[in-house]
C-alpha cells in the first residue's frame, strides 16, 4: 500500500462499522411485535420516515382515525436512521431535474415544497421533537472550472423563472464560508435546506405517533396483501392486520404490490463520520454558518457540520447490487471508505491527522426520474410512494400527504400535479439492468473526467428521461 493510502487508512482504524446516528444511547427500545390479529381504518406499512408522516398526518386530519403502523425492524433502522440529514424543500431532487420534467409545474412545485419544509420545522417544534433541526441552507461548491459556470447557469435561470434565495459565490466567497482550496465557486440555497439529526427526528415522529394514539408494532413484517371483505388483510410474522385502506412506506425494499417494485433499484450509499474537531481544527475550516454542502460533480460527496462539531463526510460511490438484492454484507464496503477518506483529505487538507470515528452505508430507493413516484392498487384502497433517490428526509412528508390525498379519492392541488400523475421509467430485467446502470456509471465517471461533456450514451438516456444517480 503506498503511503498516502496508509494514512488515509489510518484515519479508519477506530471507525465504528455503525451509523454515528444510530449509536446513541437516546434510542428507544423496541415496542413489541403484532400477535394475533388486529383491526384499523388505515394500516401503514413501513416505520421509517415514509410512514411515520403518513401515520401522523393522517391522525392530524383525522384524530379519530384507527392507525396502525408495523415495522419489519426497528423505527429509524434503515435509510431514516443512516442519511446524512439534508432536510430539502426540493421535491424534484434540485430544480434542474424538476424544469428537465415538469416545467409547468415548476412554480407549484416550489411553492409546495417550500410549504412542506415549514410544515417539517413546525411539526418539530410543535411535538418537542429534539432533533437538533437548523435552516441553515446548502450550498452547491464547483470543484472543476466547468461547475462554475453550470452553477452560474442555473442560478440565471432560476432568477429569470422568478425563484429566490439562491446566491451565488465566487471562490472568494465560497472560501470565506467554508474554507477549502479545492472550492472554485458555490450556489447557496439559503432557505430551501436545514440540517438535522435524521434517527432523532425518526425516533421523535414516532413518540409524536404514539403520543395522538397509533399503534405501533415493531419486528413486525409485512408478508402479503390481499382484498379482504371491503377491505385489505396484510399477513406478518405472527399474525395478521384487517385494514380499510393501506399506506405503503417501504420505499427501498419490495414493494407489497408486486407491479411497483420494476420502478427502482436499490443503490448502496456510504458515509464517514469524524471525531469532534478542536478549536484549532474548527478556525481553519470556517464553516460557521453550518450550511449543508455538495459538490456539482456526477458522481458528488454531499457533507456537512453536526451539532457536537463532527464533519459528516458521504457520497460519490453508487454501489448497486446485481439483480437489486438488498442485504446486511452490503451495508459496510471497506474500499468505499478508503476512497471517501482520500477525498476527504484532498478536500480539507488542514485537517490532517483527524480520524473518523463510525463509516457506514446503506440502501436507498432509486428511481429512473430521481424523485418521489406515487399510485394506488386494489381499488383506490392501496396507496403507495416510493423512489425518493436520496431526498426523502424533506419529501417523504409530502410523499405522506399525497398518499392521505389519494386514499381519500379527492382531487387536491397536490394529486393534480403532473409529477404525482405519471411514472418513471421502468427499469428493465437483469442481466440488462446491471449492465445499463455499469455502463451509465461508467459514463457518468468520464463526464466528470473530461469537463462534464455527456457522451453519446448519456444524452441517449437523458433523451428518454432515464438516469442513474451517485
Amino acid at each position: 500500500m503506498a503511503p498516502a493510502a496508509m494514512t488515509f487508512a489510518s484515519s479508519l482504524s477506530d471507525a465504528q462499522p455503525v451509523s454515528y446516528w444510530l449509536d446513541d444511547p437516546a434510542k428507544p427500545g423496541a415496542l413489541p411485535a403484532l400477535t394475533g390479529d388486529e383491526h384499523c381504518d388505515l394500516l401503514v406499512v413501513g416505520g421509517g420516515y415514509s410512514g411515520l408522516w403518513t401515520a401522523l398526518l393522517a391522525k392530524e386530519r383525522d384524530p379519530g382515525r384507527n392507525v396502525v403502523l408495523i415495522e419489519g425492524r426497528e423505527v429509524g433502522w434503515a435509510a431514516s436512521g443512516r442519511n446524512g440529514g439534508f432536510c430539502a424543500a426540493s421535491l424534484t431532487h434540485g430544480l434542474g431535474n424538476g424544469l428537465a420534467r415538469w416545467p409547468g409545474d415548476m412554480a407549484k412545485l416550489e411553492e409546495l415544497g417550500g410549504r412542506n419544509l415549514d410544515a417539517i420545522e413546525a411539526a418539530v417544534a410543535t411535538y418537542s421533537i429534539d432533533c437538533d433541526f437548523e435552516r441553515t441552507g446548502e450550498i452547491d461548491v464547483a470543484t472543476e472550472p466547468h461547475q462554475v459556470e453550470e452553477l452560474r447557469e442555473m442560478y440565471e435561470e432560476a432568477t429569470q423563472l422568478g425563484f429566490t434565495g439562491l446566491e451565488l459565490l465566487d471562490q472568494d466567497a465560497v472560501r470565506a464560508e467554508v474554507n477549502s482550496p479545492t472550492f472554485l465557486g458555490g450556489l447557496w440555497d439559503r432557505r430551501g435546506v436545514a440540517m438535522l439529526h435524521p434517527a432523532k427526528l425518526a425516533w421523535g415522529l414516532k413518540q409524536a405517533c404514539l403520543d395522538l394514539g397509533v399503534r405501533i408494532y415493531e419486528n413486525t413484517r409485512g408478508q402479503q396483501l390481499a382484498a379482504s371483505g371491503t377491505g385489505m388483510a396484510v399477513r406478518t410474522p405472527y399474525g395478521r392486520v384487517f385494514a380499510r385502506q393501506v399506506a405503503l412506506g417501504t420505499n427501498v425494499f419490495p414493494s407489497l404490490v408486486k407491479r411497483v417494485r420494476a420502478y427502482t433499484v436499490p443503490v448502496y450509499d456510504y458515509a464517514l463520520m469524524t471525531e469532534p474537531l478542536s478549536p484549532e481544527q474548527l478556525a481553519a475550516i470556517g464553516w460557521k454558518r453550518r450550511q449543508g454542502l455538495g459538490d456539482s460533480a456526477n458522481q458528488f460527496h454531499y457533507f456537512r457540520i453536526t451539532a457536537d462539531h463532527r464533519i459528516l463526510w458521504g457520497g460519490y460511490d453508487a454501489i448497486y447490487p446485481y439483480g437489486g438484492r438488498v442485504s446486511a454484507e452490503m451495508d459496510h464496503r471497506p474500499e468505499t471508505y478508503l476512497k471517501l477518506a482520500d477525498h476527504f483529505f484532498r478536500c480539507f487538507p488542514q485537517l490532517e491527522g483527524l480520524r473518523f470515528s463510525h463509516a457506514w452505508g446503506g440502501a436507498i430507493d432509486t428511481c429512473s426520474r430521481f424523485s418521489a413516484f406515487f399510485g394506488t392498487a386494489h381499488g383506490g384502497k392501496v396507496a403507495y410512494a416510493a423512489g425518493y433517490t436520496g431526498l426523502g428526509v424533506g419529501a417523504t412528508r409530502f410523499g405522506a400527504d399525497v398518499m392521505l390525498d389519494l386514499l381519500s379519492g379527492q382531487q387536491t392541488e397536490r394529486t393534480e400535479l403532473e409529477m404525482v400523475r405519471s411514472k418513471p421509467l421502468p427499469f428493465p430485467p437483469e442481466p440488462v439492468a446491471w449492465a445499463g446502470i455499469g455502463l451509465t456509471k461508467w459514463a457518468l465517471a468520464r463526464a466528470d473526467a473530461n469537463g462534464g461533456r455527456r457522451n453519446v450514451w448519456l444524452k441517449a438516456m437523458d433523451r428518454l428521461g432515464l438516469g442513474f444517480d451517485s
